[in-house]
């Protein structure tokens, strides 16, 4: 790939930043007074029934949900990895091995190769079993919603099925329905044919029906839903959705940073210069005016200048929110990421752009310049001939660029070298690292008999 910084126009300013108004209470750090969040509480999280979360993890690292069997849940979201898969635009279905070592399928594909790469970087999934996490993925599109009937809007509308309470839960049974995720093409296998006909109802009808002709799936719908379930035909996808979900929010539950244990008296947990950095963080840097709050996001939507690689969600571009609200005004903008755990989750941005996280952090801080001389050559893409051809596109597009240049929200501060290393550190305290190693999830073996490996 070659990068040629003349394709950009020079004249190119960004909009000023309409910042977010966080509810925050009042503390002392040190000599310098600044606003911190409240820690978050227990009674804020959920806490799903033993047998519903051991369902769950059956079913979460389990193959079967996907259409060609080759994929799972953990295969993108691998515990082992922080949650994510350490790529900026994820291999779904056809591809072989784990996270930064998965490949792209053969070239040229057939059909149980990607057709595509995934649209966008992988979320991790610390902290969704909490109260605040009702916007979910980085457009929102599946977030707590009392104008719809079934409490939610997600891209099934209607058809939605009731009884789902969480919004983590709805979005456990969306992954098995996307083609490249997990669905696989059609003419490969029942689930993706059934999806020509109804690209949600099709799917989940198929997988309720594959979970329910193995016996030992069975039994732990019973085990885990005894008032609900009886036997095969009982079983519905809330079911699995509500195993699902209830499995992350247990496994990934992550407040036991250097940062909360601050928050709840120990002012011995954090270093100095993460002191440093909070106080930045939370005063002159402004970082809390979006991410704000105890997880640090005000699951709002924003635009901040990110250079365009990979398919997005509209080929060649990315409308980011506009894509769920159809609101022109959303353009470019994503949901604020938490940054818990932000260390581990490598690489950053809604398309995994940056592979350093002093990378992203600097592009905040002059996110025009960032966009105008970004270098592509950074991204974790796994390479094959066809996909790399798509990978620049947007980004060689002088018009796409200067559109996003033009949506650019963020005013930012003037922060000084050593000012970037304290929010760094900061960042690290904002870190759980017993996050790091999460194989006490891993099952040694799952109801379907199907390899825990990623190999095809």
């Amino acid at each position: 790939m070659t990068y040629d910084r003349s394709r950009h126009p020079s004249y190119l300013l960004p909009l000023v930043l309409v910042l977010a108004v966080i509810a925050a209470v009042p503390a002392t750090a040190g000599s310098e007074s600044v606003s911190l969040p409240s820690p978050a509480l227990d009674s804020e999280f959920r806490h799903p029934a033993p047998e519903v979360v051991e369902l769950g993890r059956m079913l979460f690292f389990d193959k079967e949900l996907s259409g060609n069997r080759n994929t799972s849940c953990a295969t993108c979201h691998s515990p082992v990895l922080a949650t994510v898969d350490h790529l900026s635009i994820n291999i779904g279905t056809g591809g072989q091995g784990l996270g930064p070592l998965r490949d792209a399928g053969a070239f040229p594909p057939t059909l149980h190769d990607p057709q595509s790469r995934g649209s966008r970087n992988m979320t991790p999934l610390w902290n969704l079993g909490h109260a605040q996490f009702e916007k979910l993925f980085w457009d929102g599109r599946i977030q707590v919603d009392p104008g719809f009937p079934q409490g939610f809007a997600t891209p099934a509308g209607p058809d939605l099925p009731f009884g789902i309470e969480f919004a983590l839960d709805a979005l456990s049974i969306f992954a098995e329905t996307d083609i490249q995720e997990m669905t696989g093409q059609p003419g490969t296998n029942e689930l993706a044919d059934a999806s020509l006909i109804h690209p949600q109802i099709g799917v989940w009808d198929g997988l309720v029906a594959r979970l329910g002709a193995i016996a030992e799936y069975v039994d732990l719908f019973v085990d885990a839903f005894p008032a609900e379930i009886s036997g095969a035909e009982d079983i519905t996808i809330v079911h699995v959705g509500t195993a699902i979900g209830s499995f992350q929010a247990d496994a990934f539950r992550s407040d036991d940073s250097a940062f909360d244990r601050h928050l709840r008296g120990d002012k011995k947990a954090m270093s100095k210069n993460a002191e440093k950095g909070m106080k930045l963080f939370y005063g002159k840097a402004q970082c809390s005016s979006c991410h704000a709050g105890v997880f640090q996001t005000d699951h709002d939507f924003h635009a901040i200048g990110m250079p365009q690689i990979g398919p997005g969600f509209d080929p060649p571009e990315d409308f980011g929110r506009e894509d769920f609200s159809g609101d022109p005004a959303d353009r470019y903008r994503f949901r604020t990421p938490s940054l818990r755990n932000v260390v581990l989750t490598a690489p950053w941005g809604h398309n995994g752009f940056f592979n350093t996280l002093e990378g992203v952090v600097r592009h905040h801080l002059d996110p025009l310049n960032s966009l105008l001389n970004a270098d592509p050559s950074q991204a974790v893409l796994p390479p094959r001939e066809d996909l790399d051809a798509l990978d620049l596109i947007a980004f060689d597009d002088p018009t796409i660029t200067a559109a996003i240049a033009a949506a650019i929200e963020i005013d930012p501060p003037n922060l000084s070298d050593k000012e970037v290393g304290f929010l760094l550190d900061f960042m690290e305290a904002l870190t759980d690292f017993s996050a790091e190693d999460a194989r006490k999830t891993v099952p040694t073996r799952v109801p379907s008999g199907l390899p825990l490996a990623e190999i095809n």
